[in-house]
């Protein structure tokens, strides 16, 4: 009988730890949905489309705020065709705000990475597979979806929102100096124990939520790392940002401002 080498068991060790690290690899997309009923299903066969041509390992997890148009019947539906070990429901009964529906995701995800992103098809699956090989390449703990750098973008919108956009994103960038070039955005990746360390010290609910992640993961010492995203607006439904979220957003950014 022929024994192997020392060098080549070594080899194969090496192998298989790489294999199955490559398999352990795991990522949950969290996916806040209210009065989503048009694009869920576009968004979520856009996202098994692209992890399944990158033979990537994920679930997707809709966080449905009590929506009145019937958003959770079909995101019922989409658990049935898809299996329920892909797409899990894990719907609340009322608006709560987008931070605690990240807080209310991460608690059911089994990933060891966390992918947050809009429901309304503003973000493209596409770029996830970026987003995983940067992360992969610089070892970060955030990789973070940006308009403002690169060839990114933002299409569909009229001046004023453009306006709206990049002027939040310049007095977030004087008063705070986050590091990062688009720091109201949502689309990102995180490694599941960084986000979950960073919401420990996030008191923001809404939409500063995503401003504050990145804040406070600075804080922390963590490393962020961005890729160029088009962004564009949304299709079907209406934008949920509205006065009451300006002036929420206006009202947090100063708070942080005083307690960072």
């Amino acid at each position: 009988m022929v024994r192997p080498t020392a060098s080549a068991m070594a080899s194969a060790e090496s192998g298989r730890r790489a294999a199955g690290s490559g398999r352990l690899d795991k990522y949950s997309v969290l996916l806040p949905t209210y009065n989503e009923r048009e694009n869920l299903p576009l968004i979520v066969w856009l996202l098994v489309k692209s992890f399944s041509e990158s033979a990537i390992n994920y679930e997707i997890i809709i966080i449905d705020d009590g929506s009145p148009d019937g958003t959770r019947e079909v995101a019922e539906q989409l658990e049935k065709i898809y299996g329920s070990d892909r797409i899990l429901l894990r719907p609340r009964e009322k608006k709560l705000g987008l931070g605690t529906a990240y807080i209310h995701g991460i608690k059911h995800a089994t990933g060891n990475y966390i992918i947050i992103m809009d429901a309304d098809l503003s973000h493209h699956p596409k770029f996830i597979p970026e987003f995983i090989r940067k992360q992969k390449e610089g070892n970060f703990d955030i990789v973070s979806g940006t308009r403002y750098k690169g060839n990114g973008g933002v299409y569909g919108w009229d001046l004023k929102r453009k306006l709206i956009s990049r002027g939040a994103n310049f007095i977030t960038q004087i008063l705070l100096r986050p590091g990062a070039s688009d720091l109201t955005g949502s689309f990102r990746l995180y490694r599941k124990e960084v986000l979950q360390k960073i919401i420990e010290s996030c008191v923001s609910k809404g939409y500063v939520f995503q401003m504050e992640v990145i804040v406070r993961a600075r804080q922390l010492g963590c490393t962020v790392g961005e890729v160029p995203i088009s962004f564009v607006d949304r299709v079907y439904g209406e934008s949920k940002l509205g006065g009451n979220e300006i002036v929420s957003f206006l009202k947090g950014l100063l708070t942080l401002f005083a307690t960072t």
